[in-house]
């Protein structure tokens, strides 16, 4: 069972007012925020006035992200977790509570095992549902929680075009596939859940985002997107009222193979 410690001098927010972002002033937690689009989104966030709880595994590459977003000016407390672990998560929002109340979340946390279904094991199947599935159920409960005593909040999780019906799948990606067409139906609920409560929820599913892990899965693939072009949308659809929209997954389809071929693979991320 993994363990973290929160960091213990967190700034405090500043006044809302920043270019009139709503997240101004207010504090959002982004999982998987060690790299990738977690890492994009948090840095992103920050400088449109949030102070920022970041979590990952990797304490180090967190660290760097924290540094970097202190370094221009924002609010950063970095809180190495594993999503996946209930206990975990229970600390991360306790160490988000001390910061203030939690207005914003993005599940940017999740993991990749490309392996031909048959190969695919009972471990690798319920490591990639635990972290992808399970770590956001966990993390959104948490911060739905919060939220509803707040009387707002609003949510947006990470799904890909593998978990988008009737788009282009790809041999060995079963289990993560799997995972996020849950990660999809995660969103309905919660935004129907949420609606009485000022709690809206929405998906953004991207295709081929320029990541290492990306990179490496796939070398044919030429992704259309950066980290940087999802976090932009993550920021838009935070600063925007979600309610009209809460439920709705958004599809991303910007990627093209190495002969210009376009197509739909996952997004891949790992924090």
């Amino acid at each position: 069972m993994s363990s973290f410690t929160g960091g213990s001098s967190a700034p405090q927010p500043r006044p809302a007012g920043n270019g009139g972002h709503w997240l101004a002033g207010r504090l959002a937690v982004v999982t998987g925020a060690s790299r990738g689009i977690g890492a994009a989104t948090a840095e992103a966030l920050a400088a449109a006035g949030a102070h920022v709880v970041l979590a990952a595994r990797d304490r180090v590459a967190l660290a760097n992200v924290a540094g970097r977003i202190r370094d221009a000016g924002g609010d950063a407390t970095p809180v190495p977790a594993d999503v996946s672990n209930d206990g975990d998560v229970g600390r991360l929002f306790a160490a988000a509570a001390e910061a203030g109340p939690v207005c914003a979340l993005v599940c940017a946390a999740a993991v990749l095992e490309a392996v031909p279904f048959a190969e695919t094991t009972p471990e690798i199947w319920e490591e990639t549902l635990r972290v992808n599935l399970t770590g956001s159920f966990l993390c959104c409960r948490a911060a739905f929680t919060a939220m509803r005593r707040g009387g707002e909040g609003r949510i947006v999780t990470i799904g890909s075009l593998s978990g988008v019906y009737a788009t282009e799948k790809f041999p060995g990606l079963a289990a993560y596939n799997v995972s996020k067409y849950g990660v999809i139906g995660l969103t309905e609920a919660i935004a129907v859940e949420g609606r009485p409560h000022g709690i809206s929820a929405i998906c953004v599913s991207p295709g081929a985002v320029d990541t290492e892990m990306l990179r490496r899965a796939n070398p044919d693939l030429r992704p259309g997107l950066t980290p940087g072009d999802v976090a932009k949308l993550i920021l838009a659809l935070l600063d925007s009222p979600l309610a009209p929209a809460s439920g709705a997954n958004i599809p991303l389809f910007s990627n093209a193979s190495a002969s210009g071929t376009t197509q739909h693979p996952s997004s891949n991320v790992r924090d």
